[in-house]
């Protein structure tokens, strides 16, 4: 069974970070884009208020702003909702924080469907796609609390651009005070013979449930966190799969180009099985609650279960 530890936002792991990075070093800035409230970096703007920059609605100019206060030596986290991070200021993420190698992490909040009745114009579908195209960007998206907050103390001294991608709603607390990020290495969180199952962010713990639906139908599977989707982890996620044979995989985000694409990609080249790609197909997001929104488009734990089932079948 899947430990009941509660529920909590990423964005909490995020804040806690930010002020623990703060105390340490100051060198550390952050910027926003007047979402403050919602990204949570207002806890660094109240202890820290001469190293936060809120840049108003115009992320563009919090981008450029990003990577010239990295050309001086800070370390830069540029935050606003996932949609506007990549999509609005995609040509300064690209050609000047990116092609510059500038020492900026980019914490995305509010990223998939899962944010709701804000409907397609907030739920960023292709932001993993579009980060992971752009070459020297790193591309980051913790489970839950722990591992947001354990992600973004180990990128801050990272040399180099990240995305770092977060949630909109609270989710389960998989990890521990203990628990230790391993940038680049996916992290097994159950093993089975039948199946791999492969997941990130939010989606992890729907993975685990769908697990435990497969396990009372005699079928075991390997549940891998995927939190680091560039670089991919090729020899962790190879020996997980070649021993099962099967692959499925689970994202709140459009099947292209994120952790399915990079999967079929990489299982294209290497060991191609079959697969099944849980996530967006080729949608715009709608309104509606992020249970409802989770169902409509096929992200529930029985909807993983299924696509496993019809592998093993």
């Amino acid at each position: 069974m899947i430990a009941d530890k509660g529920v909590r936002h990423t964005r909490e792991g995020y804040a806690a970070a930010l002020l623990e990075l703060g105390e340490k070093d100051s060198r550390i800035v952050v910027l926003d884009a007047d979402l403050a409230k919602s990204t949570q970096t207002e806890k660094f703007k109240e202890r820290f208020p001469d190293r936060f920059i809120d840049c108003g609605v115009a992320e563009q100019n919090l981008m450029a702003t990003a990577a010239g206060l990295a050309s001086t030596d800070k370390i830069v986290f540029a935050s606003t909702f996932a949609m506007f991070a990549t999509g609005r200021a995609y040509d300064q993420v690209r050609n000047t924080i990116a092609y510059s190698g500038l020492n900026v992490k980019i914490c995305a909040t509010h990223g998939g469907v899962t944010v709701g009745e804000d409907s397609s114009s907030h739920q960023a579908l292709e932001d993993i796609a579009l980060m992971r195209l752009i070459p020297s960007m790193r591309v980051v998206v913790p489970a839950d609390y722990y591992e947001t907050r354990e992600a973004v103390k180990t990128v801050a001294y990272e040399d180099g651009p990240f995305y770092v991608r977060l949630t909109r709603p609270k989710v389960p607390v998989l990890f521990g005070e203990d628990y230790r990020f391993d940038l680049g290495k996916v992290k097994k969180l159950r093993s089975g013979g039948d199946v791999t199952i492969l997941a990130c962010g939010l989606m992890v713990h729907k993975a685990l449930e769908a697990a435990e639906e497969l396990a009372q139908q005699g079928i075991e599977a390997d549940v891998i966190d995927v939190h680091t989707i560039k670089p991919l982890d090729k020899e962790g996620i190879l020996a997980s799969v070649s021993g099962t044979g099967r692959v499925v995989t689970c994202e709140d985000h459009t099947v292209l180009g994120g952790l399915g694409g990079a999967l079929a990609e990489l299982l294209g080249e290497e060991m191609p099985l079959p697969m099944r790609r849980i996530g967006i197909r080729n949608n715009f997001g709608l309104s509606g609650t992020s249970e409802e929104l989770v169902e409509h488009f096929g992200l529930s734990p029985h909807h993983i279960a299924e696509a496993a089932k019809s592998l093993c079948g």
